[in-house]
């Protein structure tokens, strides 16, 4: 009789603890995870895990309103990218479009690989307090894994005929993967006019890295009402735009 109490005790025990590790888990799956609306909006963003706390004490955060810039003799940005896009994915904030390897830029000296862009409805960046209604991210690495952005602006007209070769195939289900295989995309999303502002800043989604290389471009692409539509309303149902971060000391060059 005593030995069946024993287990009987001890078998509650297990499942106790059990059940404790497995809320434990559900509850650093759900502080870990973020989002643009609900419970883990952005300002939340830097209390919902340790790995995120740069998104709250950050001093170089990312976006920006870009403002009384520095004018200086900048070197021409000229990426080298001809090589095609791999796939296309929803992850749930954005939809990414990956790239095959080869295509660089370099950078104060270094070399940085393309390794996807995507994009943000409406822009993350602002210039002179305008929000535009698209923003696309380079997002490029070097050999050490630290990172350089650049971003284009979109502007609402035409519509866009290579942004269309990529809205043809976007995945409008979290977590679906296409592939997605089209000849020098990177490139052709570029404006001609390659100037652009400087500054250093961060990831605009957790954790928040911050020593990121920023280029926005000054000239903006076009993108039709209806191309903003489809990915806004359709596909993303929500803004998936970072708010604007305070400058703090740091300087923008152009």
């Amino acid at each position: 009789m005593q030995k069946n109490i024993k287990l009987l005790l001890s078998t509650i025990a297990a499942l106790t603890l059990c059940n404790v590790q497995l809320s434990a888990n559900e509850t650093k799956a759900h502080t870990d995870h973020w989002g643009y609306t609900g419970h883990n909006t952005p300002d939340k963003w830097g209390k919902l895990s340790e790995k995120f706390r740069e998104c709250g004490v950050g001093l170089n955060q990312s976006p920006i309103n870009i403002t009384n810039s520095l004018h200086a003799n900048l070197p021409p940005l000229s990426p080298n990218y001809s090589h095609s896009s791999k796939n296309i994915v929803d992850n749930g904030h954005t939809i990414q479009v990956n790239m095959e390897p080869g295509d660089t830029v370099t950078i104060d000296g270094i070399t940085f690989e393309l390794k996807q862009f995507h994009f943000h409805s409406p822009s993350e960046n602002q210039i002179d307090g305008k929000s535009f209604p698209l923003e696309a991210h380079f997002v490029h690495a070097d050999k050490k894994g630290d990172l350089a952005v650049i971003a284009v602006m979109f502007q609402e007209g035409e519509a866009n005929p290579e942004l269309e070769k990529i809205w043809a195939d976007m995945p409008n289900k979290e977590g679906d993967t296409k592939v997605l295989q089209l000849k020098e995309i990177a490139k052709k999303l570029l404006p001609k006019d390659k100037h652009y502002y400087r500054f250093n800043g961060s990831l605009t989604t957790p954790p928040c890295t911050e020593g990121v290389r920023w280029f926005v471009l000054k000239q903006p692409l076009t993108v039709s009402k209806e191309q903003i539509k489809k990915f806004h309303d359709d596909t993303m149902h929500h803004n998936n735009n970072r708010p604007i971060q305070p400058l703090d000391a740091r300087i923008i060059v152009d």
